[in-house]
């Protein structure tokens, strides 16, 4: 038991991702309690004190350096939330949750304080310059500096018992004093943050979305109706949409949403100067041309719709001078509930319209040529434009670049330089262009065309530098005597033997590329931030560069170093302590096996310090994963560098959830097969785990490989994919186009095969599409049904990301509870022999479960978009 707290220590999350609360709570709101009386009340637990003391374990600060690389911030921040945080009142409108006391998002992270420190020609940091002037007890949000470094600008909300307002308000402050004021002499004008924020137009004067001052309360909802909620389809229109959520519900919803999200446009001067400039409107964002002289200036507007969210509202999009002048229309996009479910499908019309980074004032966008559905063949698939802000009368936009696949962004350097990219899932290709626009009779060629899973074969992404303008541009690096165009290629450097990250200088006309930087691959993993040299305008001479990288090591953790050419120094400029001591001696290993079928498949081994099975001999071992899709067995054989995925397969025109139980279950089996191979976990106590889709991975292994696993846990699933009927994950196939794969891969279907102990754990407030909390509500109903052993725990205000300390304590509480008592303590009589055990289980899996496929995966659609803690974020204790 002693050793298992041990390996247990290692179980909690992080303790904050940059700000998000207090870690005091209530008295009584965590208890310990003994075992016995696990169902004696309704109250928070916590977690033994060696787990205890890694969740409260301060956040480092967060840094961001100045636009002149001569200073950098260090952004505070505090541990976990307390729960009455996540009770506040919040309005669920449109696919977003609302703040309506802050007019923010809702559950929004902060920082407690800003540190400024001058960076010392040696590397060094001098002392700190503390932001001050703002009440104590501040949150600050939406740090940003000035173009030129010498300001700084973000929001303060103080939020007081006895204050009915806790709305933000802008600050800035001198860098070189550190000293803060409001940016508005009045104390009656706010920020509205529910969509962007504000913008530096130039050093002196920024754009503010602030809440009109003509607003008066929040509409109050009717206590009668006046009518019945109606949605009709006369017109037979094909529209097929996920299962999106916090969608509006009738009138009165688009009233409220109207409400909060309506922001009067401001400009404002550091001088006090203030001018509101164009109608009150829901602004989505706003964006100055690189020369400050235009605003690209977005909104969103009625008719609404009740089943997608405001991302597909009818969009429009202008042109303003910087004085607030109205230029011109670009596009006015019609509501868009019909996009094609099929991945790489798209909105109807101009679509990514951006400045470009390297001209004055050149507007860019794409447009698809098939009408947005990725199921039409046509050539070229999007085409994209360029024009002038202003264009003389007559004169239409330029294509660009035609394109096959999918639009995917454009990298922009000068007119002699800009890589395009597409890309299109089905086929995981991703194909990249050397274009030269300024330059008609240049041809484009493809400078990259390869496997986006073929992580062995990336050649790395173009280094950025930062303009005079606050843009970002390629690099490009001079070499001396030498007239080639060279790039900086920085890459992660995947390798059998785990990510290796790389800095090559590559001769974009010829190919040739030649490794000036690579990580130590024997003790630690480094990788570059940033670039540090450039400050000037032009070619960055390759002996001036300077980078920014990070350092870590299996024993101590990251901290931040500038290294410089031709003589290569190295300064560390950060020294952050340990923030979990307790773990600095445990164990970790990469490590590969082999599944029956012959796919290399790659996991982490974490051990307990000290740990040797030779003498001890095998331990109770938790298996946590996310699953992966792949499509090929090259691809899902490569090691990645968080290689703690079952990977699936999909050969050639088959789909990957095609065989997805066959598949999953012979991972687990080779995962398993290893761990008692080494020595290391104990045959009959083997736990598995996860969250998410990880979650749906664990009930259908414990549904269909019994003879593997003692328990599990599922935190945030779907289990029933019937719910979820036109797709999910990266599934694009409709129920009806595929009912056999949705029936098959449900758990749901196979709950009367579950006979191991599972742990539900679901968010009573999760916004992710596909993981409602009906999905576990409904499945320990099945479980019970059938006698299974099961436990489920619904936690309070929490969405799909745990967030609160009462929460994450709780949900690590009912971990170590449940891991002991049906992992550690577990004495069933499972033979050793794991053949023995597939041939018994084999039958359990039915000849139609075995035409479905390992998961799809990693990171897709069922993830929620939240800035909480996201409590499944890194895998901990002895496990993959």
């Amino acid at each position: 038991m002693t050793r298992f707290h041990h390996i247990c220590s290692a179980l909690s999350e992080d303790g904050g991702n940059g700000s998000t609360g207090s870690v005091s709570s209530p008295a009584n709101a965590l208890v310990e309690e003994d075992d016995e009386n696990v169902d004696g009340g309704v109250k928070y637990r916590v977690p033994p004190s060696e787990i205890r003391d890694i969740v409260d374990a301060p956040p480092l600060p967060a840094l961001s350096f100045s636009p002149l690389r001569d200073k950098i911030l260090f952004l505070k921040r505090r541990s976990l939330p307390p729960l009455s945080e996540l009770a506040k009142p919040e309005e669920k409108l449109a696919g977003i949750r609302i703040d309506g006391k802050c007019n923010t998002r809702s559950r929004m992270s902060f920082y407690t304080g800003i540190g400024i420190h001058q960076l010392m020609p040696d590397g060094s940091l001098g002392p700190e310059i503390e932001v001050r002037g703002f009440p104590d007890g501040a949150k600050i949000n939406f740090v940003s500096w000035s173009n030129d470094g010498q300001h700084l600008a973000f929001s303060v909300r103080v939020e007081e018992e006895d204050s009915s307002s806790g709305k933000l308000r802008v600050w800035v402050a001198n860098v070189e004093t550190g000293i803060a004021r409001p940016l508005f002499q009045s104390p009656d004008i706010y920020l509205n943050a529910v969509f962007d924020n504000y913008v530096w137009i130039d050093n002196s004067t920024l754009l503010v979305c602030t809440i009109p001052l003509s607003r008066g309360n929040p509409p109050k909802k009717p206590l009668v109706p006046s009518g019945p909620k109606i949605q009709s389809n006369e017109q037979k229109n094909v529209i097929q949409v996920r299962t999106f959520q916090d969608l509006l519900k009738d009138e009165y919803d688009e009233d409220l949403f109207d409400y909060y999200a309506t922001s009067q446009l401001v400009l404002a001067s550091l001088d006090g100067a203030v001018k509101e400039i164009g109608p009150p409107a829901v602004y989505t964002s706003m964006d100055p041309s690189p020369d400050e002289k235009y605003l690209l200036i977005s909104s969103i507007h009625r008719p609404y719709s009740f089943i997608v969210p405001c991302g597909r509202f009818p969009k429009k999009v202008d042109v303003w001078a910087t004085d607030g002048k109205f230029v011109r229309e670009l596009c006015d996009l019609p509501l868009a509930e019909d996009i094609p479910i099929a991945f790489s499908s798209v909105r109807k019309g101009m679509r990514s319209i951006n400045w470009r980074a390297d001209k004055p004032s050149t507007l860019y966008w794409a447009e698809t040529q098939d009408g947005g559905d990725a199921k039409v063949e046509v050539s070229p698939r999007d085409i994209i434009y360029t024009q002038p802000a202003e264009p003389q009368e007559g004169e239409q936009p330029e294509i660009l670049h035609k394109l096959d696949l999918r639009y995917g962004g454009i990298s922009w350097c000068d007119d002699s330089l800009a890589l395009v990219y597409e890309s299109w899932y089905k086929t995981r290709r991703t194909r990249t262009w050397v274009i030269s626009p300024g330059s008609k009779d240049a041809s484009p060629r493809i400078l990259f065309d390869r496997s986006s899973e073929d992580v062995y074969s990336d050649p790395g992404s173009p280094m950025l530098r930062r303009a005079p303008n606050g843009t970002y541009v390629i690099a490009k690096i001079r070499k001396e005597n030498d007239e080639g165009t060279y790039v900086l290629l920085n890459g992660n450097g995947a390798t059998p033997e785990g990510n290796i990250p790389f800095l090559d200088l590559f001769d974009i006309n010829t190919g040739s590329k030649e490794r000036i930087w690579e990580s130590d691959k024997e003790k630690y993993y480094e990788s570059v931030v940033a670039l540090m040299s450039d400050q000037k305008e032009g070619d960055i001479h390759l002996n001036e560069l300077k980078i920014l990288t990070s350092k870590e090591s299996k024993t101590e953790n990251t901290q931040y170093y500038i290294q410089s050419w031709p003589d290569r120094g190295v300064c560390q400029i950060t020294d952050f302590p340990h923030p979990y001591p307790q773990l600095k001696s445990l164990q970790k290993e990469m490590i590969r096996y082999q599944r029956k079928d012959g796919v290399q498949l790659t996991a982490t081994l974490y051990l307990p310090p000290g740990y040797d099975p030779a003498k001890e001999g095998p331990l109770p071992c938790l298996v946590w994963s996310y699953p992966g899709e792949f499509k090929s067995k090259d691809a899902a054989g490569q090691v990645r560098g968080s290689p703690n995925e079952f990977p699936g397969i999909g050969e050639g025109d088959e789909e990957a959830n095609d065989r997805y139980v066959e598949q999953l279950v012979s991972s687990a089996e080779a995962a398993v097969e290893e761990v008692i191979r080494r020595g290391v976990a104990h045959p009959n106590k083997i736990a598995v785990g996860g969250h998410s889709y990880g979650a749906f991975m664990t009930a259908n292994l414990l549904a269909h490989a019994p003879h593997l696993f003692c328990c599990g846990i599922a935190r945030s699933g779907a289990y029933n994919r019937t719910l979820t009927p036109f797709g999910f994950q990266n599934e694009d196939r409709t129920l009806w186009e595929a009912t056999s794969t949705y029936v098959e891969m449900s758990p749901f279907m196979s709950a009367n095969k579950i006979k191991k102990p599972i742990l539900l754990v679901h968010g009573e407030e999760d916004n992710n599409p596909g993981t409602l909390t009906m999905q576990s509500d409904r499945f320990f109903n099945a479980l019970k049904g059938h006698g299974a052993l099961s436990r489920l725990v619904i936690l309070p205000f929490e969405s799909h990301g745990y967030a609160a300390r009462e929460s994450i304590m709780h949900v690590l509480w009912e971990t170590d509870r449940w891991l002991r008592k049906y992992c550690v303590s577990n004495t069933s009589d499972v033979s050793a022999d794991l053949d023995k055990n597939k041939d018994t289980a084999s039958n359990e899996v039915t000849e139609s479960e075995n035409k479905a496929v390992a998961a799809s995966g990693g990171g897709g659609a069922e993830f929620a978009e939240s800035e909480s803690v996201q409590f499944h974020s890194k895998p901990r204790s002895l496990m993959w």
